[in-house]
């Protein structure tokens, strides 16, 4: 068994030579710019092409770490790669994570959006600032939300309803569409989503993920993982010429399998994509992505001494803030005021989540590119003709099977939509600070690197997170207008907060927290603990070609690109007139 296992893995090597040098060079991608000046940021060609420099660079160290496993030993049943195993599987996602031909175009990889050195988030300051979601393999075609960080996403469990406490609790992505119903691991079925995304890699079947596959450099990897007759499939002639062609292209006209296979092979093809999913999840669940590796996970260990800031932001986000409520340490109780716990203990791995959702009552951003997406694109496909009657109901969109996201596998959830209007996804605090080394804070004035927070990436630095949860609902700090309105004498996002775009359900255990500005500061020191990389390197973190911005403060960062939101329409029926209608008000 070892020897024939030797011989499959150095016949493997000398394959995969040889398909590197036969992928096809990526397909210049024709342009849909249906967006008015200053939605798209002037150097997004310069900042796509700089972050597939990148990705290139990463790339070729994962496939030196593939060409570096030592010889596989596959033994026993059921059959176990011996020692090796767990490497082979996570670098395999790794190679995958970073592969630009896994979308049609051959343009995009799933880094494009989610670079190591943000913590697996967007990589563009430009678009962090400007255009919020993300451009798919159409440029510019963007989505509908940013791009939310994959660190300690394997974590979540299947999505569930849980009856006594009328809440939901798991799933992946901002809505938990995600729900990992069928491979038992919302983590992996994240990964099925953006390949076939229309907004985003954008094929127009899943087959063509297992046909590029069955062509990659790394195709001899896979079958060490996964058995020899993985891509023992049939594939029409006409396949690259359907894959090559972007999804809701009207040549289409609808049909989501458009790559013709048999009963058999589309079973195997189904197949191939699930192992795809189940790679990357090992890639993510790995310490390449989640690392445990912060101060906070030295200071759990005896290891590391919290700064008095820091200590004092911990005190408070345990217990004035209360944001230990839903960004769980695992440590017990919140703190009275006065309290001050200088204990060490913790359940193993704390991950700052609850893994329930919430409404936090944010404004809608009229930056957001999705809204402007309202004509067809050059392949006859039309991204949003809802324009600004879309409205992000989140959670309660997806019970609904509603537009713009999947169906609910669980007919019975749906009932609970009215509840869960607004709610997005509790992601861990783990990493929210995360940045290049070259760019060490998220902060103005810096040198900083600019992220974006929340779905909608309204809020662009932390101390404006910590201030909106503190000052949100307090007198004098709220309202009634839409972003770019705030009255005369205020400012947005220090003293005028914008209403919500979803009015219903919103958090009221937080928005008037009683924080001085030195508490808030404390807070954004105690969440920089929570960065990867003090006990260890993380990985690929210094891989940023780009630019650190300069200047300003955190409290007006990025206001210089706020627009004035148009007026809106009332929110589409193909939202809001969905049943059970939103209640008990409608979405405005």
């Amino acid at each position: 068994m070892v020897l024939g296992a030797l011989f499959i893995f150095r016949g493997f090597l000398a394959q995969s030579q040889t398909t590197q040098t036969q992928t096809p060079q990526a397909t210049p991608a024709p342009i849909y710019n249906p967006y008015p000046p200053g939605i798209l940021p002037d150097d997004l060609n310069a900042e796509i092409a700089r972050v597939l420099q990148e990705i290139a660079v990463i790339e070729g160290r994962a496939i030196q770490r593939w060409h570096n496993l030592p010889p596989p030993t596959l033994t026993g049943q059921p059959p176990i790669l011996k020692d090796t195993g767990t490497e082979a599987v996570e670098t395999l996602g790794e190679l995958m994570q970073y592969d630009k031909n896994i979308s049609p175009l051959r343009n995009i990889a799933c880094a494009s959006c989610h670079m190591p050195y943000v913590a697996f988030s967007g990589p563009i300051p430009s678009v962090n600032l400007t255009m919020i979601a993300y451009p798919g393999t159409v440029h510019f075609r963007a989505g509908k939300r940013q791009a939310q960080r994959y660190t300690y996403s394997p974590f979540f469990p299947v999505l569930q309803y849980n009856e006594e406490q009328g809440l939901f609790f798991g799933g992946n992505f901002w809505d938990s569409r995600a729900t990992g119903y069928l491979l038992r691991n919302p983590d992996a079925h994240q990964s099925q989503g953006p390949p076939v995304d229309t907004q985003e890699m954008g094929f127009p079947d899943t087959a063509c993920i297992t046909f590029r596959l069955s062509h990659s450099v790394y195709r001899p990897l896979f079958q060490l993982v996964w058995g020899q007759g993985s891509f023992d499939i049939n594939f029409p002639a006409d396949t690259e010429q359907i894959c090559a062609t972007p999804g809701g292209a009207a040549v289409f006209h609808g049909d989501t399998t458009p790559v013709h296979l048999s009963p058999v092979d589309r079973t195997r093809s189904n197949d191939v994509y699930d192992r795809w999913a189940q790679s990357l999840d090992a890639y993510e669940q790995s310490v390449q992505v989640s690392a445990f590796s912060s101060k906070f996970d030295a200071f759990l260990a005896g290891n590391y001494t919290m700064t008095g800031p820091e200590r004092a932001g911990y005190n408070l986000f345990r217990g004035k803030a209360n944001c230990n409520s839903c960004h769980l340490d695992g440590r017990g109780t919140a703190l009275t005021p006065g309290q001050s716990d200088n204990s060490k203990a913790a359940q193993v791995n704390p991950l700052f989540t609850c893994f329930g959702s919430a409404n936090e009552g944010l404004p809608l951003n009229p930056r957001n590119a999705f809204y402007y997406q309202t004509t067809p694109d050059p392949y006859g496909f039309t991204p949003n003709p809802l324009g600004f009657g879309y409205r992000d109901l989140g959670l309660g969109t997806f019970l609904r099977s509603g537009f713009g996201t999947w169906a609910s596998p669980n007919i019975t959830w749906r009932q609970f939509a009215p509840l869960n209007d607004g709610m997005m996804q509790v992601s861990s605090a783990r990493n929210v600070a995360m940045t290049p080394p070259r760019c060490p804070t998220t902060e103005a004035p810096g040198p900083y690197f600019q992220k974006q927070f929340f779905h909608n990436g309204y809020i662009k630095s932390l101390k404006q997170l910590v201030h909106f949860y503190n000052t949100r609902d307090k007198q004098g700090f709220a309202y009634n207008v839409t972003s770019g309105h705030c009255p005369d004498g205020t400012i947005e996002k220090v003293n005028c907060w914008p209403r919500p775009e979803v009015p219903n359900n919103i958090d009221m255990t937080t928005g008037d927290l009683g924080l001085t500005d030195q508490e808030e500061n404390q807070i954004v020191a105690f969440l920089q603990t929570l960065t990867d990389g003090f006990t260890r390197p993380y990985p690929n973190r210094a891989t940023f070609m780009g630019t650190c911005m300069s200047g300003g403060s955190a409290s007006t960062q990025g206001n210089e690109f706020l627009i004035p939101t148009p007026p809106l329409p009332p929110c589409a029926p193909e939202v809001c007139d969905l049943p059970p209608r939103p209640s008990p008000s409608p979405i405005p």
